[in-house]
């Protein structure tokens, strides 16, 4: 449904001025001009088939539906933010009267070239944007934690968030995020939230539980809720998430190894989930503390709290630009590793995707944290 909320601006404010100038840019002919209108048709017409009808429609025609009108929505933001571009430069030479004569005389022409210019530029974007999602990268993040601790120096963790697991993350995704994960043999996998998208019957159908529970680490898998868990079928994603073979965190305190405490927060959206001084209370606090929350919306808590390593996801960096300078107005730190205080924290980008599978100027990625101790 979400696809559909953004996908109307596509409609209404994007389609209407793409299609006004590409019209001025074709031939005028009607081999043209028609089948360009009737591009514009079909998609509007798909588009409030799946609006209308979403709830009725089985899921083999609405994922190719979300897929489209997801997609065209992509697309449609950076053929106008092409087209944009051109209106400045038009702009610029009715002020400064700055084209050379030669422009004029072919004009029309220019304009078809352009045309296909932007056409062929915004259909590479969108196969790299695809390529981006559909093969993460592997990023590697070192971490000095200046505690000592006996018996252990070091420890790996594999951080994945955002899985988003749902009509456009599916086993086969899944099953490459385990695979991936397993290559970097860690101590300790966390899984920082969102790990369903809307809707729990897509993991339960594919029984992607079974594929979770092929991640392997020598300490375990640890899991947190996100804001999504909070969404449709809270229950049942509950319940799902317990058959990973993982172990939920809500609110509450572990040792893995006796070595360094992990607490896994409930998602920022509860706001009644338990304070971090009530969950660490009588902690020793000369063992390192490491947090897994959701939300990167508790920096200052957590360094009040004496916590020594916050992981977080959530934000997914903007996933499609420009809106990563968005997320830098809205959060403190929307990605990467940050410091405050003696509290060092890392905000994933998310190894999935919310809504189409596209991801402009930011990564999908699994982060293996290199953690140091006595550093």
């Amino acid at each position: 449904m979400r696809v559909f909320l953004q996908a109307i601006v596509a409609q209404l404010l994007l389609n209407p001025y793409i299609y006004w100038r590409g019209r001025q840019a074709l031939p005028k002919k009607p081999g043209y001009q028609w089948p360009f209108a009737a591009l514009f048709i079909l998609e509007l017409a798909i588009y409030f088939t799946g609006y209308l009808f979403h709830d009725e429609l089985p899921d083999k025609i609405m994922i190719p539906i979300l897929y489209i009108c997801g997609t065209w929505y992509i697309a449609s933001i950076y053929v106008t933010l092409a087209l944009l571009c051109l209106e400045l430069i038009r702009l610029s030479d009715k002020l400064l009267k700055w084209y050379p004569q030669a422009i004029y005389l072919n004009l029309e022409t220019i304009k078809r070239t352009l045309f296909v210019l932007i056409t062929i530029g915004v259909t590479v974007l969108m196969f790299h944007a695809n390529h981006t999602v559909t093969h993460p990268s592997v990023k590697h993040v070192y971490i000095d934690i200046p505690k000592k601790v006996p018996g252990r120096d070091s420890l790996k963790i594999v951080l994945m968030s955002d899985l988003h697991i749902g009509e456009m993350i599916g086993k086969e995704m899944v099953q490459k995020y385990v695979r991936l994960s397993n290559e970097q043999q860690p101590d300790l996998v966390l899984l920082a939230g969102d790990i369903m998208d809307y809707e729990s019957r897509f993991a339960e159908q594919a029984h992607i539980e079974d594929d979770l529970r092929q991640l392997k680490s020598t300490l375990g898998t640890y899991i947190v809720n996100g804001n999504h868990e909070y969404r449709a079928n809270r229950i049942a994603k509950r319940r799902w998430l317990q058959k990973t073979g993982g172990t939920l965190l809500i609110d509450s305190l572990v040792a893995p190894d006796s070595s360094f405490y992990l607490v896994g927060r409930d998602d920022y959206i509860n706001k009644k989930r338990k304070t971090l001084q009530a969950i660490v209370k009588g902690i020793d606090h000369s063992k390192p503390l490491i947090v897994l929350d959701h939300q990167p919306n508790s920096f200052a808590e957590m360094t009040m709290n004496g916590v020594d390593l916050g992981l977080h996801g959530h934000t997914h960096n903007g996933q499609i630009w420009p809106y990563p300078l968005v997320m830098k107005l809205v959060f403190e730190c929307p990605y990467g590793y940050y410091r405050k205080g003696n509290t060092q924290f890392y905000v994933s980008s998310g190894i999935g995707i919310a809504g189409p599978p596209y991801r402009v100027g930011t990564a999908s990625e699994l982060v293996v944290l290199h953690v140091r101790f006595g550093g």
